[in-house]
């Protein structure tokens, strides 16, 4: 059985994705499960679609009430004290949806800490792993609000590295919000420089006019040695995502299934068509250059498909029968009186 663990910092659109995601699949016709694992989550956008709340383990506001935490240290103390019992329960509950065939979703919180450092998702990542032989892969988005800063861009690139390296399982890095990005401001670089991680030493005099003061020179020196440190891994990549363009969530899923093996085993679902389609490399977006498609022809590329779309929606439809006039009526009846005779 196959999944995904969809992390990233908060505002990131994680819970946008997963209910996005939901939907996509089973429009595809892949039977899919959300679950979610953020205890201070209230307003999810799919409450009716959860089949499995983490919430209903962990009780966040008396954690919260009793030892005077606020929300990140409850969750954190939360987690840490989940007992055995508690992880037991909800894995065993994980493998019910597991053995219905279905593609799991796993929302999680927006504590960064919990992906870089904190082994408490960790061990039960690897716990399911292992018993329940569930093939997951993570799913880290980062607004693309921080690509237009040099020194936040090199920030989300080690955070993405750390967040590779503590999880330890198949990983695709997306920068979500992709249709948003010409609204941020324009970008020193073209947007696949931003996606490949090419060479960060360009980064130094836009890192330098950001910080102009003689602090700020330090600031420069840590941020340069820390785009060292990503570039000496060679790990990190990015995909793009715009979660209501058709187009980029076929070319997103179509990566993830590859990641988690998914494209490589036996259909799980009633999607053969996508995963023949996948396996031959039949997808949008396999050869269009990412800076011409969001940056400088979205607007084209927009319109383009919203007519593509529109023209692929008239020929699903029926094609409505148009009325006969007296004299065709008359001569439809001679023609099937002449035909019987």
């Amino acid at each position: 059985m196959f999944g995904q663990i969809i992390i990233g910092p908060p505002g990131s659109g994680k819970s946008t994705y997963s209910y996005g995601l939901y939907q996509f699949l089973s429009a595809i016709g892949r039977k899919s499960a959300i679950i979610n694992l953020d205890p201070a989550n209230d307003n999810l956008p799919y409450q009716q679609e959860v089949a499995l709340d983490i919430r209903d383990y962990i009780t966040l506001e008396e954690i919260m009430e009793e030892l005077n935490l606020g929300p990140n240290g409850g969750l954190m103390y939360a987690l840490e004290n989940l007992d055995e019992e508690g992880v037991d329960e909800f894995i065993a509950q994980v493998n019910k949806l597991v053995d219905e065939q279905n593609y799991l979703i796993f929302d999680c919180p927006g504590q960064v800490e919990l992906f870089t450092h904190h082994n408490s998702l960790y061990k039960i990542f690897k716990k399911l792993v292992k018993e329940s032989r569930l093939r997951l892969c993570v799913v880290s988005l980062v607004d693309s609000i921080y690509i237009t800063s040099p020194s936040q861009y090199v920030s989300i690139l080690l955070l993405s590295l750390r967040s590779m390296l503590q999880l330890d399982l198949p990983h695709v890095n997306v920068i979500s919000k992709i249709d948003m990005l010409r609204q941020y401001g324009e970008l020193p670089f073209r947007l696949d420089y931003y996606t490949e991680v090419q060479d960060l030493t360009y980064l130094t005099p836009h890192l330098e006019k950001e910080s102009n003061s003689v602090l700020g020179q330090n600031y420069v020196r840590l941020t340069e040695l820390i785009g060292e440190l990503v570039q000496d891994f060679n790990l990190v990549s990015f995909e793009v995502l715009s979660v209501e363009n058709k187009r980029c969530m076929i070319h997103l899923l179509s990566v993830i299934d590859k990641a988690n093996g998914y494209s490589f085993g036996s259909e799980i679902g009633g999607d053969l068509i996508w995963s023949e389609a996948t396996r031959q490399g039949g997808l949008p977006y396999a050869d269009v250059d990412v800076h011409e498609r969001w940056i400088e022809f979205k607007d084209e590329y927009d319109k383009q498909e919203r007519e593509e779309d529109e023209e692929l929606l008239k020929q699903q439809q029926p094609q409505q029968e148009i009325p006969l006039t007296e004299d065709e009526e008359y001569e439809k009846s001679l023609e099937e009186w002449e035909n019987r005779k």
